[in-house]
């Protein structure tokens, strides 16, 4: 989610206004204004969980192809109870917290280890508010026992805090999503989590690994076409935010390529014809020739040792990791 380098506009053209536009802008006028004009055009990850687009990724999940979701939740529902004897924590932190779903499988382990005392506190923290309220509701009922804090923040940012704790806190990344990071926001991520945990906590981390290519290209490019729809829904997220004329979904085709040397799937949306949009929002057109792509995601597959010298390096030591019996997904406990 970092970017790798300085925006650069295709012509001179209205440099001054750009600059104050972005002085001006946040959000996903100033990731448009940062991204599109790159070579090649880049957008942030965020931008495809729309309400739609996390709709569509919840189907995902559900495909045949799709296997990170059914092997994470495998391993939590083996070895929530382990996680729990060995962390013995009293507040859990979920980065990126969405639904929760899968995290509910630790909510019933702490909450079976701790049925009387009250002192287990869940706080799940996103940027999507109304995300967060449903779902603090709905948890705050079905677990009357544990207390539910939410928190919108966006956690990648530098200067995280977590909520402060008596005893042992257990932060949680679940999802395989740190695969979304390139290796320097990676490495952000580790140092600035790593700050924010006190000597002592824990950081439990899912990760997708490296296996068989055709099986990766497959789990991004399914047959019925919902990867697809979940990656083109990035175009009206831009169409409908920055009331953009000239621009449709159905004029760009979804792409998902492995890159080898890198070790992650990448996708792109790759057009159909020439693009001659405006961004009413942002007062610029915005052109791309067809046959030209726009790069959407990266989902890095991860190798254990490198992964574990990655922790390691930001001052977080592992302590076990659990696999599927395949060997396609992990969790990773590391103690700060």
């Amino acid at each position: 989610m970092t970017p790798e380098r300085e925006a650069q506009p295709r012509t001179s053209e209205r440099d001054d206004t750009r600059t104050e536009v972005e002085k001006a802008t946040t959000g996903l006028a100033a990731d448009a204004l940062w991204g599109l004009w790159q070579d090649p055009p880049t957008l942030p990850t965020k931008w495809l969980y729309d309400e739609r687009g996390s709709r569509l990724f919840d189907e995902i999940t559900r495909l045949p192809e799709y296997y990170p979701t059914r092997r994470e939740t495998a391993i939590l529902r083996e070895h929530s109870a382990d996680i729990v004897a060995a962390t013995h924590a009293e507040v859990m932190v979920e980065l990126g917290s969405g639904t929760s779903t899968k995290t509910r499988l630790l909510l019933d382990a702490f909450s079976a280890a701790t049925p009387d005392s009250g002192r287990f506190t869940y706080v799940p923290v996103d940027v999507s508010s109304e995300m967060l309220t449903t779902t603090a509701d709905v948890l705050s009922a079905d677990y009357p026992g544990v207390e539910i804090v939410p928190l919108g923040a966006d956690f990648t940012e530098p200067d995280l805090h977590l909520p402060d704790a008596d005893g042992a806190r257990l932060a949680v990344f679940l999802g395989g999503t740190i695969g979304n990071f390139n290796p320097e926001a990676r490495r952000e991520f580790y140092q600035g989590l790593a700050k924010a945990l006190s000597p002592g906590d824990f950081f439990l981390l899912g990760t997708d690994l490296v296996k068989d290519t055709g099986r990766l290209v497959a789990a991004y490019d399914d047959k019925a076409g919902v990867t697809a729809d979940f990656n083109r829904n990035l175009i009206e997220v831009l169409r409908t935010g920055l009331d953009a004329r000239g621009l449709y979904a159905d004029d760009f085709e979804h792409i998902a390529r492995w890159n080898p040397g890198e070790h992650r799937i990448e996708m792109w949306l790759r057009a159909r014809r020439d693009i001659d949009a405006y961004f009413e929002v942002l007062g610029r057109a915005w052109r791309l020739p067809a046959g030209a792509e726009v790069h959407t995601e990266i989902s890095t597959k991860f190798e254990p040792d490198a992964l574990r010298d990655e922790l390691e390096s930001a001052g977080l030591q592992v302590v076990t990791v659990w696999t599927d019996p395949a060997g396609d997904f992990a969790l990773t406990l590391s103690r700060r």
